[in-house]
């Protein structure tokens, strides 16, 4: 029977017959081989004619089929015929043949026996009465009573253009799906496309990819729970092996799950049944969420993906993402209870989640809304957050400040997120990042005054952490470290950020890096290099040399974090991402050479003006990896012919190591400690700052 897709608990297919040389093979009806629910029908419950007539006419508006269940009055063995019905209107129903091979049967080889409605759930046996049959069809009539046998543990439903890829130590076979339930699944293997089946043994683990296209829907080690059929024609029951899937690395520090009210909904596209399904979520958070579902109405199987699902918040607000079912297990009076990981989501999603759950703990707390910019103006200057060094630097070209941050903090894009901490509109606590490097994000512009003995700073810190400990697992993120500039100085700062790293003592966890400041004017712009010397943009070898500079010298992550490290991974880059919402940002590299000896690396960093405050994305950074051969007035020579591309009268420069600055008495004006977090160390970060001062994250 190809093609078929039924969904009850007893096929045995007789041995295939083929069609002429070129024709696909078609196999015949289905074995009956249950004869024990028809006698056991004086236990079994019941349903009326009225309510049979109903799931009659609704099997036809779906275009569905039933069963006639057939006896050879030779070898006495049932078969099943699928049969299309047609509207039912009174006691008599007709019904057409449907199979392809029900037109090869011999009829008056076949007595009549019952019709069969299969609906997932269990079988509705019919003890109809034949008035009619035919090569078109035939006419019954119906019974008042008809019966419910075969119950099962979990619906099953019947699968459209699933394909099914089978793996066993070495052995292939392509095939399709039939049908599946949150238990389980049935595969029917094509022959012609696979290994040998005398390599299958049903007894040992096998993988199951279950696609559409080019999307994989399942993938995982499953257990053989039967098979049947021969080794030209063999169908499968299989379910997953794991109980629970770990999808991601654990963590000791989980950000909390809200039960909210209303509940959110679930709304997406069944992968496996090509049909629309609505969930209510249990609980929420940054991570996934959970839901219930009926033990014998579930339509969640474990480990299955869902390339797009929706979550809704009262039907007002609809957020998109990627899932995957990760775990199901009973709860007495409840039901089953499913766990779905959030697999992937837009930034700008994310960061609207985030805030709805954050504002659910504290409705002061807000993340990447919009402001009065009046507002945040006054409170950088309050909190001397801008000092007057600070300004000095940004006075002149104020009103492009005052541009960029508007279109920042109103239009909320995609390369900062800010969190803030308000009460009737004064802001009491800031911190916000942005997307500096194609995988790095910078931790800026943090300020805080007191709220009520509140530690409006600590709050702020807390809500960004929140932010980055799920993000970072997101491919849309984009974002492998966080970084954050600070002065040695600062004791804030220092507490939070530089005390982790010495206690994490693994700078490929968190480093630390300390770099010299200058503000550089452009009066040296027409000088030339010694002769000798060249500057040019960096080669793989020169990046390559740097590598093996700074792996020596300190062994961070700085190399990683600015994307000097990795090869371009495709899709849309961080310039262009910038350039679409109406920002600048790009960086490149230069190599001051003498001869053919490396000297050092210039990084030229170009923003916007005030994506940072202090301007440490719009200037350079100066990396020296040969201190002893570089003389400072070849170096400052190099630094002023890369000062042209700036509309600054004081371009930030920024000098690694220090033991350069201070051997030729370079006149820098302050020192920064460059930051850099691995992100799969965030959760030993959130952990070290509950201990060390005490933050609850509930």
């Amino acid at each position: 029977m190809a093609g078929n897709r039924s969904t009850h608990t007893f096929p045995q297919k007789e041995q295939s017959t083929r069609r002429a040389a070129g024709d696909e093979y078609r196999l015949p009806p289905w074995l009956f081989q249950h004869q024990e629910l028809i006698h056991d029908l004086e236990s079994a419950d019941f349903v009326d004619q009225e309510t049979l007539t109903n799931m009659l006419n609704h099997v036809h508006f779906m275009d569905g089929y039933v069963f006639a269940h057939l006896r050879h009055r030779k070898h006495e063995d049932g078969i099943l015929v699928k049969v299309r019905p047609e509207p039912c209107l009174g006691k008599n129903l007709t019904c057409h043949w449907s199979d392809e091979t029900s037109s090869g049967l011999e009829l008056e080889n076949y007595q009549f026996l019952n019709i069969i409605i299969d609906d997932g759930s269990s079988m509705i046996l019919v003890p109809a009465v034949l008035q009619e049959i035919g090569r078109g069809g035939l006419t019954v009539q119906l019974p008042s009573t008809s019966y419910i046998v075969g119950q099962r543990r979990a619906r099953r439903y019947p699968c459209h253009e699933v394909v099914v890829e089978l793996i066993q130590s070495g052995f292939q076979a392509h095939g399709e799906l039939l049908d599946f339930s949150p238990l389980g699944f049935r595969i029917k293997i094509d022959p012609q496309s696979s290994d040998s089946l005398h390599w299958f043994n049903s007894d040992a683990l096998v993988t199951i990819h279950l696609r559409h296209g080019q999307k994989i829907f399942f993938s995982g080690l499953c257990r053989c729970i039967r098979e049947r059929g021969g080794l030209t024609d063999k169908e499968i029951v299989a379910a997953p092996v794991d109980e629970k899937i770990t999808r991601f690395k654990r963590k000791r520090m989980r950000n909390p799950r809200l039960q909210l009210v209303p509940s959110p909904t679930l709304i997406f596209d069944h992968p496996l049944l090509k049909k629309r399904v609505q969930l209510e979520v249990a609980d929420i958070s940054t991570s996934g969420f959970s839901v219930y579902e009926k033990p014998d109405q579930g339509v969640l199987l474990q480990g299955m993906i869902i390339p797009e699902l929706i979550i809704g918040f009262a039907g007002a607000l609809r957020m998109k993402c990627s899932a995957q079912v990760i775990y199901r297990s009973e709860e007495k009076g409840k039901g089953i209870r499913c766990g779905l990981s959030i697999l992937d989501m837009d930034v700008n999603t994310y960061s609207r989640l985030t805030h709805i759950l954050t504002s659910a703990l504290d409705p002061h707390a807000r993340i990447s809304s919009e402001i009065d910019m009046e507002a945040l103006w006054e409170f950088f200057f309050k909190t001397g957050f801008i000092y007057p060094t600070k300004y000095r630097l940004i006075q002149s070209h104020r009103e492009n400040f005052k541009k960029t941050y508007k279109k920042i903090y109103q239009e909320s894009p995609e390369i900062e997120k800010h969190f803030t901490y308000h009460r009737n509109g004064m802001i009491y606590g800031h911190i916000s990042m942005v997307r500096a490097y194609e995988r790095a994000w910078m931790i800026h512009h943090h300020a805080a005054r007191t709220m009520d003995n509140r530690r409006a700073g600590f709050t702020v810190l807390k809500q960004i952490m929140h932010y980055l400990n799920d993000i970072h697992r997101l491919p849309s993120a984009k974002m492998d470290y966080v970084m954050s500039y600070f002065r040695p100085e600062s004791i804030f700062p220092d507490r939070v950020f530089g005390d982790f790293a010495n206690a994490l003592n693994n700078p490929r966890g968190c480093s630390m890096d300390l770099f010299s400041y200058l503000p550089y004017t452009s009066l040296s712009l027409g000088m030339k290099l010694p002769e000798g010397w060249s500057l040019r943009e960096s080669s793989k070898l020169d990046l390559w040399d740097l590598k093996r500079f700074y792996s020596h010298c300190s062994g961070g992550l700085l190399l990683d974090a600015f994307g000097l490290a990795q090869e371009d991974s495709g899709g849309e880059s961080l310039e262009e991402v910038y350039s679409r919402l109406g920002f600048l940002r790009n960086r490149t590299a230069y190599s001051l050479m003498h001869k053919d000896d490396l000297n050092a690396v210039l990084i030229v960093n170009r923003s916007s003006l005030g994506i940072n405050l202090s301007e440490l994305l719009n200037g350079i950074t100066v990396l020296v990896t040969n201190s002893e051969d570089l003389p400072w007035n070849v170096l400052s020579t190099a630094i002023a012919q890369l000062t042209g591309v700036y509309n600054m009268e004081r371009v930030p420069v920024l000098f690694y190591p220090f033991d350069y600055v201070k051997a030729e008495h370079v006149p820098y004006e302050k020192q920064y400690q460059l930051w850099i977090l691995n992100v799969r160390y965030g959760n030993e970060y959130m952990e070290y700052m509950q201990k060390r001062f005490r933050l609850s994250y509930k």
